[in-house]
């Protein structure tokens, strides 16, 4: 039996939220530099020359890399042998975001009711999913998700004889409308299948993936690499100001569903996805 105390959960929870607001994982800044170079159109050139000063910027003084600092979403993964000591895990996970959101003057956007529109002050509660596994593992994956791209993210029940075509039409028309107002160049997570909340957390999940990862089914690879290919023939371009670069990544993930059903989730998320993962 492995024992946590809830003080260290906050701890580390509330440093990743000041760091990831600030630093941009490698691949991503990888994947940027490289879209940058491929980029023809003179004005989406001078976008990507002012996206890399401000990442520059933010990680030399280490200041947000978006005034949006997001909703912080958590996946925590717990171990079946891990006994949380000290108080409610949860509580825990919402402290670490409250006091990384305080001490890291890190803008606070959550408001308590969705119609009254009080803000909480302190970025809380943050979103929790919970993964169950055995032995001792215990990580919680962070991320800062802004709503400029999370307002442009759709879901909706296919028929199933829509089939592979109507997927990828559906995940297309999202981008077209959505990804000149979502700070393109954008990563794109799409849950296909479960339920209609399963479809939408898959599609989350799938913006954690590693940029270029590509899925291990060969249909659904091939259907990734379609949506990027036409994606970016689209013309919308950095910043919806036109060029080649609409989308950077499509993470395509899929789960068994129902014989009557076709749930399609569309995660749309900026070039700026920050999430970390906090090992203990």
């Amino acid at each position: 039996m492995r024992t946590l105390h809830t003080a260290d959960i906050t701890k580390r929870v509330a440093q990743s939220v000041i760091h990831l607001n600030a630093n941009l994982a490698p691949d991503l800044r990888f994947a940027l530099k490289n879209a940058a170079g491929s980029e023809i159109s003179p004005i989406g050139k001078t976008v990507f020359d002012m996206i890399e000063e401000n990442l520059v910027l933010a990680e030399e003084k280490q200041r947000p890399v978006c005034q949006d600092t997001g909703m912080v979403v958590a996946f925590v993964t717990c171990g079946q042998d891990v006994h949380v000591e000290g108080g409610s895990l949860e509580e825990a996970i919402h402290q670490g975001v409250r006091e990384g959101y305080t001490q890291g003057y890190l803008r606070k956007s959550v408001v308590a009711d969705p119609l009254d529109r009080t803000n909480t002050g302190d970025n809380t509660p943050a979103v929790i999913h919970y993964r169950i596994v055995p032995g001792e593992t215990f990580e919680i994956t962070l991320t800062a998700k802004g709503f400029g791209s999370e307002n442009k993210s759709r879901l909706k029940m296919l028929m199933p004889s829509d089939g592979e075509a109507g997927v990828i039409d559906f995940v297309l028309e999202a981008i077209e409308q959505g990804a000149p107002f979502a700070c393109a160049p954008v990563i794109v997570g799409v849950g296909i299948g479960g339920t209609f909340e399963k479809s939408a957390l898959l599609a989350k999940e799938a913006l954690l993936l590693p940029m270029g990862y590509r899925n291990e089914n060969p249909r659904y690879a091939r259907m990734e690499e379609t949506i990027i290919e036409k994606s970016n023939a689209l013309g919308i371009g950095p910043m919806g100001m036109g060029g080649l670069n609409t989308v950077l990544d499509v993470r395509l993930r899929s789960f068994p569903t129902h014989i009557a059903g076709l749930p399609v989730a569309i995660n749309m998320c900026c070039y700026v996805n920050r999430h970390e993962k906090v090992v203990f």
